[in-house]
C-alpha cells in the first residue's frame, strides 16, 4: 500500500477498560504503532496517574504522543491534532497502520471531524468567569445552552468556564458551533466502522478501577506527586486535572488521611469512567465490544477483528 492509505484504527473506552492492553496485542499481530489519545499521558513526569505505558511495553511496540511536553507547558485539542497528524503521517510512511488508542473524547473528536474556529481565550473575561461560584456558572450554561449542559462535565469548572468563556465571546450556542464540521478533517469515521469503544459490566469496571488505584498508590504515586509538585505540577490548571494527583497533594498537605485519600481516587475515577462513557455513548459514533471479567488482551484482538 502506498503512504496515506493504510487504515488507521480507532480504539476508545473509559479507563481501566482494557484497551491498552488490547491495543498492544492489535498491534504486535498487524505490525502497527500506537497513538496515544489521551490528554495526560502527553506530559512528562505524570507516569503512575496516569497509567503511562511501561517501559517494556514501549520496546515492544512503539508509542506516540506520550512524553511530549513538560509541566510547565499547556496542551489542548489543536496541538493534538498537528502532533497526531505528524505521528500518523510518520507511522505510515513505513507501511505501519496507526492505532489511535485512548479515553479522551474530545481528542477523537476534533482529530475526526476537525477543529472549529473558535475564539482564544479572553484572560479578562476568564477571570471574571472563574471568580463565579460554579453553581451560578451552570445555571447561566443551562440557560444561554441546554445541549452542552447536558453533555458537559459538570464538575469540572474549567470545562464549565471555557465553554461560557466561547459562547459569551461569539453570542452563539458553544453546541451549534461544535456541529459545524470544518473542512479538511483528517479522521474518517463514517459509517462508524473504524472506531471501537469497549466497555464491561459496571461491577467488573469498578473492580479493576479499584485494582488500578491500589497498584498506583503501592507503585509509588504519593512520592511521584511529590517530585512533581517541585517541578510545577501544581501551577498547571490542565495536568491537574489528573486524576489522583490532587487528592494526593491534599493528603500531602494533611487535609485528609492515606485511607481516606485512596478511597476517594477510586470514587474520582469510577465516577470519571462514567462520564467518559456517557461520552462516547452521545458524541460519537462507534462500534460497541463487551469484555467479560477474564477476558484476555487476545480475546479483545478477536473480538475487535471479528
Amino acid at each position: 500500500m502506498k503512504p496515506g492509505s493504510l487504515p488507521v484504527l480507532y480504539l476508545a473506552g473509559p479507563t481501566a477498560v482494557g484497551k491498552s492492553a488490547i491495543a498492544l496485542a492489535l498491534a504486535e499481530q498487524i505490525g502497527g504503532e500506537i497513538v496515544s489519545v489521551d490528554s495526560m499521558q502527553v506530559y512528562r513526569g505524570l507516569d503512575i496517574g496516569t497509567a503511562k505505558p511501561a517501559a517494556a511495553d514501549r520496546a515492544r511496540v512503539r508509542h506516540h504522543l506520550i512524553d511530549v511536553i513538560d509541566l510547565t507547558s499547556g496542551f489542548d485539542a489543536s496541538q493534538f491534532v498537528r502532533l497526531a497528524a505528524a505521528a500518523v503521517s510518520d507511522i505510515q510512511a513505513r507501511g505501519r497502520p496507526p492505532i489511535f488508542c485512548g479515553g479522551t473524547g474530545l481528542y477523537f473528536k476534533a482529530w475526526c471531524e476537525g477543529l472549529h474556529e473558535i475564539p482564544s481565550g479572553d484572560p479578562v473575561l476568564r477571570a471574571e468567569l472563574e471568580a463565579t461560584p460554579l453553581p451560578i456558572l451552570l445555571d447561566e450554561l443551562a440557560g444561554r445552552d441546554r445541549a452542552t449542559f447536558e453533555t458537559i462535565d459538570r464538575r469540572n469548572p474549567r470545562r464549565v468556564v471555557r465553554a461560557l468563556e466561547v459562547i459569551r465571546l461569539t453570542g452563539r450556542p458553544l453546541s451549534a458551533q461544535r456541529t459545524e464540521r470544518r473542512a479538511g478533517a483528517l479522521g474518517d469515521l463514517a459509517g462508524a466502522t473504524r472506531i471501537v469503544v469497549f466497555r464491561r459490566a459496571p461491577d467488573d469496571l469498578r473492580t479493576r478501577i479499584n485494582a488500578r488505584v491500589d497498584a498506583m498508590f503501592a507503585a509509588g504515586l504519593i512520592e511521584e506527586t511529590r517530585r512533581l509538585l517541585s517541578a510545577g505540577l501544581g501551577e498547571n490548571r490542565t495536568a491537574m486535572q489528573a486524576l489522583g494527583y490532587r487528592q494526593v497533594i491534599e493528603h500531602l498537605r494533611g487535609e485528609r488521611d492515606l485511607a481516606g485519600t485512596i478511597a476517594l481516587v477510586k470514587l474520582k475515577t469510577w465516577q470519571f469512567a462514567r462520564r467518559q462513557m456517557t461520552w462516547f455513548r452521545h458524541q460519537t459514533p462507534a462500534r460497541w465490544i463487551d469484555l467479560e471479567t477474564l477476558d484476555e488482551p487476545q480475546s479483545g484482538v478477536l473480538k475487535l477483528l471479528r
